[in-house]
């Protein structure tokens, strides 16, 4: 972006962020919402808690600076003003189904919160993480970029020589380790860059509505055939996919639901948050658990792309049944007119009919007559055998006990905080085949919180006994099924 005078001036005007910056409330709306959004990770919240919310802040704020009227509105009236159109700092909206207003965070507002947060004095400023992060993102792209295979091995026997050198560093007792500051560099860098992912979650999700309002404005604006409409929604639906930015949220997106990548995060931040020099920082509470804030902050991304093409299909299916009221409407008027006709007949000719004729049929090309077949019943008597049959086995039936299955997954998910399908069939194999799988299915469905990765097929196997008794093995391929805490 150019910073000349008049893209300046332009975003002095209406860019939101800025906007808040000249407010002279700016400090209680930044404050207030650092504290209710930012700072807990909360997406969305219903406009009766946030008033309350507001209102506590209010009367603190009055009772600290001694005046009544610092803040003459209520709260409602503070966030209904927030999220006007010429603010631009809250959004708020209607779930489909509720009247209650939500209101959520805007990414100018929380560009801005960010950068006042930056404005403070810091303690520590590191560099040489930074460096290093610049120096690996170089030679990533060099390195992926790179083309000939002679220069891609000589580079792996390089990275080969320098591993195979620090383990004889190791072995041999030198053991190099970090000091304290090039950690605190770097548990700040770290800190950075995440604080900075949960920002970019709403600038993507509000590119996903503005993608949702073009296509609205486009369909009400639209004069060609249904099919070029259709042809090109989904073209623009796809351009987004396919896009830098939908690739990138889509690797990030499967490189988290990995269990064994939460596992391994978990872990690290375990061991990391126990250093002295790192817990000589003071770091928040919430540090232990980013990267579930970075998978509920994912979820809420993808469960507002879902809602949005749920309610383009409603927009579509009322588009046409519009459409088809309008052709309903002219048939009843080209028959209220007919009715209207009927007692004023036309004079002349009206309508031309061809000549009514005959339909000869020929004697031989009739086909020939064919006698029914008539079944012959041979009238036999019944007579009662002597075998000797157990009737139990008219009255056996598989019954599946959910009740185990539903004990089995919470006893799994108490040491995990996700585990797949596979693993559930892996620690307690099939006993009832196919429908044992099935309510597998239904449970994640209705008592569990299931994800389902549709990129990632995995094979299920349990052993069946076949009609003649011998043992087979049978399979079934699914898309890969996350059961949740």
């Amino acid at each position: 972006m150019s910073l000349d005078f008049t893209t300046l001036d332009a975003l002095r005007t209406h860019h939101p962020a800025w906007r808040l910056l000249r407010s002279d409330h700016a400090p209680l709306v930044a404050s207030f919402l650092h504290r209710v959004f930012v700072a807990p990770n909360v997406r969305v919240m219903a406009a009766a808690d946030l008033a309350e919310a507001l209102e506590d802040e209010l009367y603190a704020l009055r009772q600290q600076r001694g005046e009544d009227n610092a803040f003459p509105k209520s709260g409602i009236e503070y966030l209904n003003d927030w999220a006007a159109p010429d603010k631009g700092w809250l959004r708020k909206f209607y779930r489909p189904g509720t009247d209650e207003a939500q209101f959520d965070l805007t990414p100018a507002t929380e560009k801005a919160i960010a950068w006042l947060a930056q404005l403070g004095e810091r303690q520590f400023v590191g560099t040489e993480s930074r460096l290093l992060t610049l120096f690996d993102l170089l030679k990533q792209m060099s390195e992926g970029s790179e083309s000939d295979p002679a220069k891609r091995i000589a580079e792996l026997h390089k990275k080969r020589d320098e591993i195979d050198a620090e383990i004889a560093r190791v072995l041999s007792g030198d053991v190099p380790l970090l000091d304290d500051t090039a950690l605190k560099d770097r548990f700040q860098q770290f800190m950075l860059g995440a604080r900075e992912l949960l920002a970019d979650f709403r600038e993507v999700e509000q590119n996903f509505r503005q993608l949702d309002r073009r296509v609205r404005e486009r369909i009400a604006l639209w004069e060609g055939s249904k099919g070029a409409l259709l042809e090109d929604i989904m073209g623009e639906r796809d351009a987004i996919a396919d896009s830098d930015q939908g690739k990138s949220f889509r690797a990030f997106w499967d490189f988290l639901l990995s269990s064994r990548r939460q596992d391994e995060l978990t872990e690290l931040l375990d061991r990391v948050l126990q250093l002295p020099a790192v817990a000589d920082l003071n770091p928040d509470a919430r540090t232990r658990r980013v990267h579930y804030d970075w998978m509920e902050a994912g979820e809420h991304t993808q469960r507002t792309v879902a809602q949005l093409s749920q309610q383009m299909r409603r927009f579509l299916d009322d588009q046409a049944w519009l459409e088809n009221r309008r052709i309903m409407d002219i048939l009843h008027g080209i028959e209220s007119k007919a009715l209207a006709l009927r007692d004023a007949q036309p004079a002349g000719w009206v309508m031309d009919m061809p000549e009514p004729t005959a339909d000869i049929e020929l004697a031989m090309e009739r086909p020939m007559f064919s006698p029914s077949i008539k079944p012959v019943i041979a009238s036999l008597s019944l007579q009662a055998g002597d075998e000797d049959i157990d009737p139990s086995v008219l009255f056996d039936q598989v019954v599946l006990d959910k009740a185990r299955l539903t004990r089995h997954i919470r006893h799994a998910l108490q040491d995990k905080a996700q585990i797949t399908l596979s693993e559930l069939v892996s620690t307690q194999p099939l006993q009832q085949g196919l429908a044992e799988l099935v309510a597998y299915l239904q449970l994640g469905s209705e008592t569990f919180t299931t994800v389902a990765n549709e990129e990632t097929q995995e094979l299920i196997r349990w052993q069946a006994v076949a009609a003649d008794g011998s043992d087979l093995t049978r399979s079934a391929r699914l898309p890969r099924v996350i059961f949740m805490r």
